[in-house]
């Protein structure tokens, strides 16, 4: 299995929301740019802090949480 991704500055995570039509609320969740009260899930529905945020699927608008249960998970399922 091979893993590939590039690392950004925190500061660069707002930029990179934005090319996927997304942005933060008053809260710091990740939500959809042209609806601020939708807020983005991970495939386990859950909600995303910025906080929290490891990146996208590729190929995909996947959004994915940083904490070791749901990176080894993708891990799995990209193998």
């Amino acid at each position: 299995m091979k893993l590939s991704g590039i690392t950004f500055k925190e500061e660069s995570k707002i930029d990179l929301l934005e090319l996927f039509e997304k942005t933060l609320d008053d809260d710091g969740y990740i939500v959809e740019i042209d609806n601020v009260n939708q807020r983005v899930l991970t495939p386990k529905g859950e909600e995303i802090h910025i906080s929290e945020w490891a990146g996208v699927i590729k190929g995909s608008e996947t959004f994915v949480k940083s904490d070791a249960f749901s990176l080894m998970e993708i891990a799995k399922k990209i193998e």
